[in-house]
């Protein structure tokens, strides 16, 4: 009996596709159905989509935590409905655009940290159950929350000017739910000028970097070859920002059963709260395990019994 495939295929989405359609693309090429994404882009923006199969499903919401890394390309001088260039043009600068490197390299310092961004109403929140760009498509704007956000790093990496728009490219790293459309425009509100995005790649996802990713074409070729699992990367590597330890013999099948144990009977002893990747002697993965706030316990979060 072939064993199913399971582990993170990293695909490389081109753009014209969603990451619906990527999924089920690869449903057709791998002849699968159980495979999810971790973090949808809109069919325009090409780059990074992890697509988690067969158990590694169970594992999407950890890997989303990780930081995102995207190139971006803004241009000051027009704005649009969408906050890119899909929509229709709401307003154009009255000037040409006039802005110096040292002007856009002090406003791009002003969103690292912590900041607050109002969803678009092209994008899939939802607000009353139903989703924002349905609303927008019927030509409705609703009031939205605002919603904090982290940007990490944000780097300059070109200027181009273009008649009476100028093109700012920048590098950001940034907190799951951050929205570059309304990055995009905020740092063109705060250069004074209605600003749109153009053009956007997402370059890190879940820790996979783009050039670890795989084509279409890649990985039909690795399907008729048989060595698709080769290159897919484990579920425990996926989330190896967790700590790992592993249980005494003894205590491998009551940990696989869902019982406590004891924080100090894991080697090594678990100091600190949180979540941890535990294994057996041997180094088979068992699971996300996690250990208490107030106790020296640890539980079963997302077990993965040995096949």
């Amino acid at each position: 009996m072939v064993k199913p495939l399971e582990g993170i295929l990293p695909v490389y989405k081109p753009a014209g596709f969603t990451s619906h359609d990527v999924v089920a693309k690869m449903r057709r090429i791998l002849k699968m159905k159980r495979i999810g994404h971790t973090g949808t882009l809109d069919p325009q923006v090409t780059g990074v989509l992890p697509l988690c199969l067969g158990r590694a499903t169970r594992i999407v919401e950890y890997m989303q935590e990780l930081p995102k890394e995207y190139l971006a390309t803004l241009r000051l001088g027009l704005s649009t409905d969408t906050e890119d260039l899909t929509g229709a043009v709401i307003e154009r600068a009255e000037e040409p655009v006039q802005v110096t490197e040292e002007q856009v390299l002090e406003v791009l310092n002003q969103f690292k940290g912590t900041i607050s961004q109002v969803p678009p109403m092209y994008s899939a929140v939802k607000v009353d159950g139903k989703r924002l760009y349905e609303l927008a498509r019927e030509g409705k704007t609703v009031e939205r929350k605002s919603r904090e956000v982290t940007i990490y790093e944000i780097e300059l990496t070109g200027i181009e000017m273009h008649g009476d728009t100028t093109d700012i490219s920048f590098r950001a790293l940034c907190s799951k739910g951050t929205y570059i459309r309304t990055l995009c425009v905020d740092i063109g509100r705060e250069l004074g000028y209605p600003s749109t995005m153009v053009q956007l790649e997402r370059t890190i996802s879940a820790g996979i970097t783009a050039d670890r990713c795989l084509r279409f074409e890649d990985v039909e070729q690795h399907m008729a070859a048989g060595t698709l699992a080769e290159v897919l990367i484990s579920v425990d590597d996926a989330v190896d920002y967790m700590p790992a330890h592993k249980v005494p013999e003894d205590n491998t099948k009551g940990a696989l059963q869902g019982q406590k144990l004891s924080a100090r009977l894991l080697e090594p002893p678990v100091e600190q709260p949180g979540l941890l990747r535990l294994y057996a002697q041997d180094g088979t993965f068992l699971g996300i395990f996690e250990r208490d706030e107030h106790k020296p316990t640890v539980r079963a979060v997302k077990v993965f019994l040995p096949e």
